[in-house]
């Protein structure tokens, strides 16, 4: 009767901590823009309607951060892989993180690869790693652009990609191609040849620019934006999105998916569209967030 009394004791326990366990897990979700310096990415970068849809998927919608830094900056310096540590440990702290989805586009894609790889260049990266379940990386330039060595190069691009790039940047000169070859080499994990990352980076690969005037899908994330990058595309490989050849932005990690083959209509995504609620790439991020 004793043994009895203390198994039904047991099982009383169990199912009262059982819940108690689940509800310690507290999910939350990071969106880490691109090369820029911002000050408002939340509206200026991503858009709400982008943020809002993607973070109305969590248990919690309100454990959401959007990243404000220079990213301007080599992928390292304080004002960028710095700063984002400082941000992204602020929300772990503030709002009782334990699992952090992190979505990125393009450079910040490098910058959140540079914190994985290199977790002892600052004493706040181990404790944002352990709580990263994943990386949802929007068209990273993980293996970088001749874009961006034809604006360090200085000609014409340095002008008709002030609107994409900026004007000679660190973090431009960081994205020119052979430069990324060295860092993949020496100081970045997940490319072929590389250690593996320590948590998954999974790449969407944006492969074409649609532009036809007459198409309303050419007008998502701006219809000007979109033609600028139909331009650029001409000194790119035949599947890229305006900006990266797909094979940089499936360079590190894993590719979760090409875009026609999960967009609506089997859109395809241009660099700007990847970062903005286009073809029901909201949703399926908004689905992710368990």
């Amino acid at each position: 009767m004793f043994r009895s009394a203390l198994a039904a004791l047991g099982l009383c326990l169990a199912v009262l901590l059982s819940p108690l366990t689940h509800a310690a897990d507290v999910t939350g979700v990071a969106f880490v823009h691109g090369t820029g310096k911002q000050t408002d990415a939340y509206n200026d970068y991503w858009q709400p309607t982008m943020v809002n849809n993607v973070r109305a998927g969590l248990a919690n919608p309100a454990n959401y951060v959007v990243i404000n830094c220079d990213f301007d900056q080599y992928m390292w310096d304080s004002r960028a892989a710095g700063c984002l540590a400082d941000q992204l440990t602020q929300f772990i702290n503030a709002k009782g993180i334990t699992r952090l989805i992190v979505i990125t586009h393009s450079n910040g894609g490098n910058i959140v690869r540079w914190m994985l790889s290199n977790p002892t260049w600052d004493s706040r990266y181990p404790a944002i790693i352990s709580r990263i379940v994943r990386v949802n990386a929007l068209a990273p330039s993980s293996a970088g652009t001749p874009l961006a060595d034809a604006v360090i190069n200085g000609n014409v691009f340095e002008t008709s990609l002030g609107w994409l790039l900026g004007y000679k940047s660190d973090a431009v000169r960081q994205q020119q191609v052979s430069w990324m070859a060295y860092y993949n080499a020496n100081y970045l994990y997940g490319t072929g040849g590389r250690p593996s990352l320590p948590k998954p980076f999974r790449s969407v690969v944006g492969t074409d620019v649609e532009t036809a005037v007459w198409d309303p899908d050419s007008y998502c994330g701006g219809y000007t934006l979109n033609v600028g990058l139909e331009i650029t595309q001409a000194w790119l490989d035949s599947c890229s999105d305006g900006f990266l050849n797909c094979s940089s932005q499936s360079a590190a990690g894993s590719v979760w998916f090409y875009d026609k083959s999960r967009m609506a209509g089997s859109e395809p995504l241009s660099h700007n569209q990847s970062r903005r609620a286009c073809f029901g790439l909201d949703a399926i991020l908004r689905n992710d967030m368990k």
